[in-house]
């Protein structure tokens, strides 16, 4: 079967014949005909659990994504894959990110090398170093131990470690406050540097060539700050690199005894089970880095044995495939209900749109079809109060990720009994709705006039019928956010695998990048640019004009 031949394949085509009976149905009338409709749509693994009930779905819906999972090879491909098989095809790479988590006495066989090995000697390095900053046997050059910790890099090599630093902060050490710099833009550093004493501060400089442009400007500047305040002989006290260029490594100062290497075969969004997780485990400690370890790999075993009808990742997947591909929805709201997971949303914006916002299948022919939907969020009550009237009450469908912990972090008394009442209140709402005779009635309890009632109605009715997931876990700790991050990349690579699509480049960020280097050395240059659109030229004098030049 040829990638690009989605549409046409024969689940694809019976989901086409389906479609149109499905969307005339209501998620009301699917759960008063079927009291067990819970049951049959949820599933647990790894400590969490999904209940996919409230979608537009039945039996036969489940069935035929299923099959075209299946007709798409999401098995095949998914054994490829943790067989180490080559399958980024377009940077001949293999895609090993699960290698990351796997058990020390695991075999795993890469061009003629046990991978598992060079993983856990990094994983070793990183207990013995994370254990002496923690103990306060590594201190900085005037013998005080680290207090503050700077990670400095960009795109998966900060989305990752401070998403995971901010969902685990109550597990993080009481000495260590952590600190994340990855925006070109001076202001984001510049405001770290203002809150730092340089004697017992450490900074992490993740970049895999160490030729990163944002991420070696930022270190740059972080070094100049530093040996202006403490000079060139202590910086080594205070310097680390996650990176593989040992040269440019020692060149910037920085010990090579001290640099945590990782390889082609992970990429940056996959990354934070690596050496890029060194400030998690510095923050958390290495035996919690490990429980986090151990909760990708119990999602990774579950995806790999589990049938597909009962397989969380697979199921979240196609579900997702529903919504994009037939119902035409654009979006994906992620709504955790846990203040701790702040920075989730914005890590899944990279780990989706990055993997799958593509626009060709992986033998280079456009598709003809729709692949990401755009993935955006915030933490639940605060959306509550922003955009969920659009989601409700608006012209677009869009299906809603709720995310919660039965049991909080804290032990201030009632928040969170009121936090899971406000976001069950929601999945059912969205899945509800409102109907006029209910809004009728509702006013009138209310003794409010006929009239007004009649005017009313139509601003008070909900549709309701909009699609959610709901992902519960016992409590938000680093096995299970372990197991929800895994739980997201598997759902990703089943989405790409369907689509036909490289989950595993990101080509489309190249030209920026390409442009920008030209358009720096015009801005700080003599000659005046003429070789772009009048809206670049114009742009680009007017900022020489502020600069001064």
């Amino acid at each position: 079967m040829h990638p690009s031949s989605l549409t046409t394949t024969p689940a694809f085509q019976a989901l086409a014949s389906h479609y149109p009976e499905a969307r005339e149905w209501h998620m009301r009338t699917l759960f008063s005909q079927d009291v067990d409709r819970f049951d049959r749509f949820s599933v647990e693994a790894a400590g969490l659990l999904l209940d996919y009930s409230k979608n537009r779905l039945n039996a036969t819906t489940v069935q035929l994504l299923l099959q075209l999972a299946h007709e798409r090879g999401v098995e095949e491909r998914r054994d490829a894959m943790f067989a180490g098989e080559k399958i980024n095809v377009t940077e001949h790479r293999a895609v090993l990110h699960t290698a990351l988590r796997m058990p020390r006495n695991s075999i795993l066989m890469v061009d003629g090398q046990n991978v598992i090995q060079e993983v856990h000697a990094v994983l070793d390095h990183i207990q013995a170093f994370t254990d002496r900053v923690r103990s306060g046997a590594w201190t900085g050059h005037t013998g005080k131990p680290i207090t503050d910790i700077v990670n400095i890099g960009i795109g998966g090599s900060d989305l990752g470690p401070e998403m995971v630093c901010r969902a685990l902060r109550s597990f993080i050490h009481p000495r260590l406050t952590m600190h994340f710099v990855a925006n070109v833009d001076g202001h984001d550093l510049d405001a770290v540097l203002a809150k730092l004493n340089p004697e017992t501060t450490l900074f992490i400089v993740a970049s895999k060539t160490f030729t990163t442009r944002e991420t070696m400007l930022n270190a740059q500047s972080a070094r100049e700050w530093f040996l202006a305040r403490a000079g060139e002989a202590a910086l080594p006290k205070h310097f680390v690199a996650v990176s593989t260029n040992t040269k440019a490594v020692r060149d910037f100062g920085i010990d090579p005894e001290n640099m945590f290497p990782f390889w082609d075969w992970v990429g940056g969004r996959y990354s934070v089970w690596s050496a890029i997780g060194l400030p998690v485990a510095l923050a958390i400690g290495f035996d919690a880095f490990a429980e986090f370890l151990g909760g990708g790999h119990a999602m990774d075993q579950h995806f790999r044995t589990a049938p597909l009808e009962r397989n969380m990742p697979v199921l979240l997947a196609m579900t997702g495939i529903w919504y994009r591909n037939f119902f035409g929805s654009t979006s994906l709201s992620i709504a955790p209900y846990h203040q701790d997971l702040s920075q989730f949303p914005a890590y899944l914006q990279q780990l989706e749109m990055e993997s799958n916002g593509k626009c060709v299948t992986i033998d280079g022919v456009a598709v003809d079809y729709s692949t990401c939907p755009v993935v955006w969020g915030d933490v639940g009550t605060n959306g509550q109060h922003a955009y969920f009237q659009l989601l409700h009450q608006g012209t677009t469908m869009v299906p809603v990720d709720f995310i919660a912990a039965l049991k909080p972090a804290h032990d201030l008394p009632g928040h969170h009994t009121v936090l899971l009442a406000n976001c069950f209140a929601q999945s059912e709402a969205f899945m509800r709705g409102k109907t006029a005779d209910e809004v009728r009635a509702e006013m009138r309890a209310q003794q409010i006039d006929e009239a007004e009632i009649d005017v009313l109605i139509p601003h008070r009715t909900f549709p309701g019928n909009h699609p959610s997931n709901t992902i519960l876990m016992d409590t938000l700790a680093p096995a299970t956010l372990g197991a929800l991050i895994a739980l997201y990349e598997h759902k990703v690579f089943v989405q790409g695998v369907v689509w036909s699509v490289n989950s595993f480049d990101q080509w489309g960020v190249e030209l920026g990048k390409v442009l920008a280097k030209t358009i720096e050395t015009e801005l700080i240059g003599n000659a005046h640019p003429k070789a772009h659109d009048s809206s670049t030229n114009a742009l680009i004098a007017r900022a020489r004009e502020a600069l001064g030049r």
